[in-house]
């Protein structure tokens, strides 16, 4: 994309997976995950983080997001371009690819996952439960937890790669048992999340042009562009296959 400035804007989860893979020169913003909890107010922090970058003079904004409960609808860019991965959610980021999601939920539609960062985070079954716990009492808290958990019977741990992975498997094996949930362990890539750095940036993207407000229909169609390469991808070197 010429020498234009790239910012990446990104929930604190994701930016845990993107930031071993980011030149050194690419700007970067992390927003709370606790926003997510209200998906009107993450909605409203991304719109003020993208108005901020464009009024920075940032010619691409990468979004470390997907579709994330309908949060990235209605958002506009006004002098920039914003990339987003065609996603619901960032497991698929975490895994890879819509595909290996998709199929990760045929095998078993009833499954919580866990990464590194959502439990650094602190977005557990187990902090919630402790949350819950600290405002209604152990024993009401077991109640909920049970209503919640009613269609669930796996938790599968993504290993990303990063590092202290015996640390946080261990912990998510805890979890599982904790609940009473199957513990499975699947290796993820950072596939996807590479290409939403580096590029291009084909149908597994979101491309808002400047002027452009984001629909839920971007997240169900084709991308259409007509520059699918960031600036990066043209500086870096080609990415080697024992790197993927």
């Amino acid at each position: 994309m010429g020498n234009g400035r790239t910012k990446v804007i990104a929930c604190a989860t994701v930016i845990e997976e993107m930031l071993p893979l980011m030149p050194p020169e690419l700007a970067y913003e992390v927003l709370d995950f606790g926003l997510h909890l209200v998906p009107g107010s993450l909605k409203t922090r991304l719109q003020e983080a993208i108005d901020a970058a464009c009024a920075d003079g940032y010619d691409t904004i990468i979004l470390g997001y997907g579709l994330c409960s309908m949060a990235v609808v209605g958002l506009q860019t006004r002098t920039a371009t914003v990339v987003i991965p065609r996603v619901d959610d960032c497991i698929a980021c975490f895994l890879g690819s819509r595909e290996a999601y998709t199929a990760q939920n045929k095998k078993e539609p009833g499954t919580y996952y866990l990464t590194k960062g959502w439990i650094e985070v602190s977005d557990t079954l187990l902090d919630e439960y402790n949350r819950t716990a600290a405002k209604y009492g152990e024993a009401r808290a077991e109640r909920i937890m049970k209503v919640m958990l009613a269609h669930y019977k796996r938790l599968v741990y993504i290993d990303t790669g990063t590092d202290n992975q015996d640390f946080y498997r261990d912990y998510a094996r805890k979890v599982a048992e904790r609940f009473d949930l199957r513990f499975e362990e699947v290796k993820g890539s950072d596939d996807l999340i590479y290409r939403t750095i580096f590029g291009p940036w084909h149908d597994d993207f979101v491309l808002a042009q400047p002027g452009q407000t984001i629909q839920y229909t971007d997240f169900k169609t084709s991308a259409t562009t007509t520059n699918n390469l960031n600036v990066f991808s043209q500086t870096l070197p080609q990415r080697k296959d024992s790197d993927a």
